[in-house]
């Protein structure tokens, strides 16, 4: 959608935890929208994987927050680029996701990729995803969704995107690093995952892809008036 000066900005914020949903979805609603998709968890692990390539301890604050400062983080809507490299297959590994996972608790790390973030959607309708979206980055967001799912929902999920890139740990690892990084998310003093007030929940629990996908693209358009433009 050709972003013309008629029409207003729009900001989705989809937040939740891992195996919600919230990449896939947000990857659909926002080609359906002609929306900028941002995934904010790429940025972060992007960072991780910088730090995990310098050899920076995960608990070393002080370089974390200047690696997190002085990358070059761009986001298209299949693509992943830190400092001009496309790291889109590198970020997805589990030892960057336990990378990102860690250093996302650092309050200078947040506030960097917080900046960056805001700055990437200042110009064009968006939907973000991530873990804050709607209580830090963008309080201000035109509709906010909660996506949520049971553990065990989320685990399978989780274990099934493994298997698809090649062998996965066992299915009792893969829900136990779940449960610890949804501990560490909610716990953390920074930015904690956590349903903005006004932020609409929604349990994909039994649902497939497309039924989620109308849920969100209905509440969208019966917000703004881009959406109700938008609907095809």
């Amino acid at each position: 959608m050709p972003n013309g000066e008629d029409r207003k900005r729009v900001v989705v914020a989809i937040d939740g935890p891992a195996g919600a949903g919230k990449s896939t979805i947000a990857q659909r609603v926002a080609a359906r929208l002609g929306f900028l998709y941002i995934d904010t968890g790429a940025m972060y692990r992007a960072v991780g994987l910088w730090a995990l390539r310098l050899g920076v301890a995960l608990d070393d604050v002080a370089r974390l927050e200047r690696i997190a400062t002085e990358s070059r983080i761009a986001l298209t809507s299949s693509s992943v680029w830190l400092n001009g490299e496309d790291v889109t297959e590198a970020v997805r590994t589990p030892e960057v996701a336990e990378a990102a996972s860690r250093i996302s608790t650092f309050a200078g790390v947040r506030r960097a990729l917080v900046e960056k973030q805001r700055q990437t959607a200042a110009a064009e309708s968006a939907v973000m995803e991530g873990r804050d979206i709607g209580s830090v980055v963008f309080p201000g967001a035109d509709v906010k969704i909660f996506l949520d799912a049971a553990p065990e929902t989320r685990a399978e999920r989780r274990l099934l995107e493994l298997r698809e890139k090649g062998p996965a740990p066992p299915a009792e690892e893969v829900a136990r690093e779940m449960q610890e990084r949804d501990e560490r998310d909610r716990r953390r003093a920074e930015a904690p995952l956590v349903q903005a007030p006004d932020a609409v929940y929604v349990d994909t629990t039994g649902l497939s892809i497309e039924q989620v996908e109308e849920i969100i693209l209905k509440l969208i358009r019966d917000r703004t008036s881009n959406g109700k433009e938008l609907k095809r």
